[in-house]
């Protein structure tokens, strides 16, 4: 393909507009692929294989259904004068790279500085979770998180940090099983506030 015809990506239309084929469309696929891979689909470990990974398919990805702002959209202004940041660390992160489908594991640490309004702290990790059941790069999914949280919340600063591991890394190819991957997105008062950024990163840090 030239590379004038691929699309970009935030040219890719919502999951609205797409298509989708149907349950047995799916499994015929995967049936392809075990064929393709060497083995029998029809011998009797591998019967139920495809229906099986069509709906761990519709359970990874499941955050093509849900949109992350509604998530965020109920907050609470009466805060007692709390001024400081708000911080979660060691969310869960569980997506799938984009480039092989394989997992991305590991942690996401995140923190806001609230104006005049605050969310719900289990809200933050469902944000984490929802970008995560999606097709991704590290890169592209800490950005989203940003940006997701700055555009509903309009805090004056969000922070987050990704440490993971990519099994495209760790089971193929070069399979450096123990490199980590770690992306930043900081924004507000967390880009221009050194020592505020210097703060978050110091809290992000494994407790010893």
């Amino acid at each position: 393909m030239a590379m004038d015809a691929i699309t970009p990506r935030d040219q890719i239309p919502q999951t609205n507009d797409i298509i989708r084929p149907s349950m047995d469309e799916a499994m015929d696929a995967v049936r392809t692929l075990l064929a393709w891979a060497g083995d029998d689909p029809r011998r009797e470990g591998l019967i139920d294989t495809p229906k099986r990974v069509a709906k761990a398919y519709k359970e990874f990805f499941a955050g093509y259904e849900m949109d992350p702002a509604e998530v965020l959209e109920r907050t609470f202004e009466d805060v007692q004068g709390y001024d400081d940041l708000v911080m979660l660390r060691d969310i869960d992160v569980e997506s799938h790279c984009e480039h092989h489908v394989v997992p991305i594991l590991g942690k996401a640490h995140i923190a806001y500085m609230p104006t005049d309004r605050v969310v719900g702290i289990s809200k933050i990790a469902r944000v984490v979770e929802i970008f995560g059941k999606r097709l991704q790069t590290q890169e592209t999914m800490t950005a989203q998180i940003a940006d997701c949280i700055s555009d509903v919340l309009n805090p004056a600063g969000v922070a987050v940090l990704i440490d993971a591991k990519h099994q495209c890394m760790t089971t193929r190819g070069v399979h450096h099983k123990n490199v980590a991957t770690i992306t930043t997105q900081f924004t507000g008062v967390f880009k221009t506030d050194k020592d505020l950024r210097n703060r978050f990163l110091r809290l992000a840090e494994p407790a010893t």
